[in-house]
C-alpha cells in the first residue's frame, strides 16, 4: 500500500506518467476526508498494479486544487496521460468506491 504525497512541486510530473492515477484532494479540517483516508489507503493495496494512488493536501497545495477546479472535498480525481478522465466527490463506503473505480478504469 503506497500512496504518494503530491505537492505543488511534483504534481505535474506525476501526472505525466503513463499509468492512471487517482488523486485524493483533502484537508485536515475536513471530517469526511478523514473518514475516507483509511478507505483510500486500503484500496491502494487492492489496485497496486493497475492504479497509482496520490494525495494532495489542499491547504498545503492550494494552487494544485485551484488549477483542478476542486470545489468541495473529499474529491477523488482520476487522471490518465495527464488528463482528467473522471472525478468522485464526497465520502462513501469502500465497496461503493471500489465499484466506481472499477467502472472508471474498466
Amino acid at each position: 500500500m503506497s500512496i504518494e504525497q503530491l505537492t505543488e512541486d511534483n504534481f505535474e510530473s506525476k501526472l505525466k506518467d503513463n499509468s492512471p492515477i487517482i488523486v485524493d484532494f483533502w484537508a485536515s479540517w475536513c471530517g469526511p476526508c478523514m473518514m475516507m483516508s483509511p478507505v483510500f489507503e486500503e484500496l491502494s493495496g487492492d489496485y497496486k498494479d493497475k492504479l497509482t494512488f496520490g494525495k494532495v493536501n489542499t491547504e498545503e497545495a492550494p494552487n494544485v486544487a485551484s488549477k483542478n477546479n476542486i470545489m468541495s472535498i473529499p474529491c477523488l480525481v482520476v487522471f490518465k496521460d495527464g488528463k482528467e478522465i473522471d472525478r468522485i466527490v464526497g465520502a462513501m463506503p469502500k465497496e461503493a468506491l471500489k465499484q466506481k473505480i472499477d467502472t472508471i478504469i474498466g
